[in-house]
């Protein structure tokens, strides 16, 4: 009862809160970056930023990053304006708060004056917090939620690397607390970067995996956006745009990935998508997908990628028309098919297309057990925070994820055969050692019949006593002779024996035992049904995506399409 009346005030009470800060949110004024866009913007901002002059960067990037050397443009450019700067490398996925930690004790230990976040998501995000806590003389912890420091940070400048986060024209910073396995959100318009390299040289040597699911983290903003309450009509053509183009250029850069115009595209539309939803906000996909990140670690991307499907199915009641008109822009559908039609047309392609990028359908790390925590943290988030089209219950939340749960493998089940064999031993045991006793009684009373039957064969015939006797005496006269030939027969088994034992040494020990071993007459036990084979986990995850694997009808994506327009952000 206290979960249905708790239901029921957020129902019908956060709606007119949200479309307040609805409001608010299309008022507010949010930064946009200069944004440097093609082959070699990366060293083109080096140089910009190398004529400010100042008095030492900091570059904030993680280990790989700086192995690869994709920096040298950039910090060859700032080497050649005169501009110093120092390295923090170490950031690693999900921006933990002592990394974020250890980048605050630098920049202040080297006294820097800006920063500059070369990397993926998690580093833009790791540098934002960083500038905004050193100008405010906070703890990372301390500005987790909306406009918590008084003092905006340092020039901040952003070079993407991968295509999906849009996180260098976004106002918030998502930091990780690892002793609580909780994601954390930081958001202030003053920590918008302001310039930003989308360089997509510096994209093409993405693994496949990575380009997928950073495209459909992408994909997933543009549409929360788009779906969502606070949309305008700024943040529709930035969410629109993103989608058409993503469904253009994704599976292009996902199976080529040296496509200089497919990656820049794709840098575009994440930057579009960032746009979009910096204003009109995200959704239920990503108030599950953060706790599925803070709790199992599971690649952003990935998380919403996964859980994209299902909430879009689930809300689909409410938002048929919007669904239809992302499948036209999608390229999927036109507007004479109708609304239900390009609708479900739409919902069928996202899954199409997570299976063409290798998109698995559940997520392997998810159990059962810790699904009404992740529900109830998840409702939680979306309902403070997102202005969703469909709010999600307790219950509601907790079907999504279980719909993700990973089925049970033939591995597992292979296992149960062996188990339930194991159990009769002690019985076959018992029923073995019975069958022992009764043959003893068996044998002892046969050989009583025996004595028994002598005994008056006896009676019946004295006479034979005699022949007996006769009989005996010729068997006393031929024993020495079969005396003799039995101890001839036992030489010749002995050395017969040792020959067999000298053959057995020189086998392997389970030839040996089976040589030796005497032979048993096992009691008749029922033979157990056969182990199913196993199978690996990519095997199974292949499987499992089978029935997902798009069509040539089902899924063009318009890869065929191939243009060069871009709209720049207005």
């Amino acid at each position: 009862m206290d979960n249905l009346i708790t239901d029921m005030v957020l129902s019908y009470g956060l709606p007119p809160l949200k479309r307040a800060a609805g409001v608010v949110t299309r008022l507010l004024p949010i930064p946009q970056p200069l944004l440097m866009v093609g082959p070699g913007a990366s060293a083109r901002l080096g140089q910009a930023i190398g004529d400010f002059r100042h008095r030492r960067v900091l570059i904030v990037t993680d280990a790989v990053i700086a192995r690869l050397g994709l920096m040298k443009p950039l910090t060859d450019a700032l080497a050649a304006r005169g501009t110093p700067f120092v390295v923090l490398d170490t950031i690693p996925p999900d921006a933990p708060i002592p990394e974020v930690e250890k980048g605050i004790e630098l920049f202040e230990r080297k006294r820097c004056d800006a920063i500059v976040a070369f990397g993926g998501g998690s580093v833009m995000d790791a540098a934002k917090a960083i500038g905004l806590a050193t100008a405010n003389d906070m703890n990372p912890r301390e500005l987790v939620g909306y406009f918590k420091g008084r003092h905006g940070p340092v020039p901040l400048y952003a070079v993407p690397t991968t295509a999906g986060t849009g996180s260098e024209v976004t106002v918030a910073a998502v930091v990780s607390d690892p002793e609580h396995n909780a994601k954390l959100v930081i958001a202030d318009t003053r920590i918008v970067p302001d310039m930003a390299a989308l360089d997509p040289e510096l994209m093409t040597g993405l693994p496949p995996s990575i380009t997928a699911a950073t495209g459909m983290d992408a994909l997933t903003h543009a549409v929360e956006a788009y779906i969502g309450g606070w949309s305008t009509p700024y943040t529709d053509r930035m969410a629109l745009a993103a989608v058409g183009m993503i469904y253009r250029y994704l599976p292009i850069a996902f199976s080529d990935g040296g496509n200089l115009e497919a990656r820049e595209k794709m840098a575009l539309a994440s930057t579009y998508a960032g746009l979009a939803f910096t204003r009109a906000n995200v959704g239920n996909v990503h108030a599950i997908a953060h706790q599925l990140g803070g709790r199992y670690h599971t690649p952003h991307g990935l998380a919403n990628a996964i859980m994209l499907p299902q909430v879009l199915r689930f809300s689909a009641p409410r938002i048929a028309a919007k669904l239809a008109v992302l499948a036209v822009r999608a390229g999927i559908g036109e507007d004479g098919h109708g609304e239900s039609v390009l609708a479900g047309r739409f919902l069928k392609s996202v899954e199409a297309m997570n299976a063409a990028l290798g998109i698995p359908s559940h997520l392997a790390a998810l159990a059962e057990k810790d699904i009404p925590e992740l529900a109830k943290a998840a409702c939680w988030e979306a309902d403070t925070n997102y202005p969703v089209p469909r709010r999600m219950t307790q219950r509601d939340c907790e079907g999504l994820l279980r719909a993700v749960l990973a089925p049970e493998t033939p591995a597992t089940a292979a296992k149960v055969p062996k188990k339930r064999a194991a159990r009769p031993s002690a019985t076959v045991a018992t029923e073995a050692a019975a069958t022992k006793a009764t043959a003893k009684k068996a044998t002892a009373k046969k050989a009583a019949a025996r004595t028994e039957t002598a005994q008056k064969a006896t009676a019946k015939k004295p006479a034979a006593t005699k022949a007996a006797g006769k009989k005996a005496t010729a068997r006393k006269a031929v024993a020495p002779k079969v005396a003799a030939k039995s101890a001839a027969a036992k030489k010749t088994a002995a050395r017969k024996a040792t020959v067999t034992e000298t053959a057995a040494a020189q086998t392997t020990a389970p030839e040996a035992m089976a040589t030796t071993a005497p032979e048993i007459a096992a009691p008749a036990v029922e033979t157990p049904p056969p182990s199913l084979p196993e199978v690996s986990a990519p095997e199974a995850a292949a499987d499992s995506r089978a029935t997902l694997r798009p069509t040539a009808a089902t899924f063009t994506v318009a890869t065929a399409r191939r243009g060069t327009g871009a709209t720049r952000p207005g």
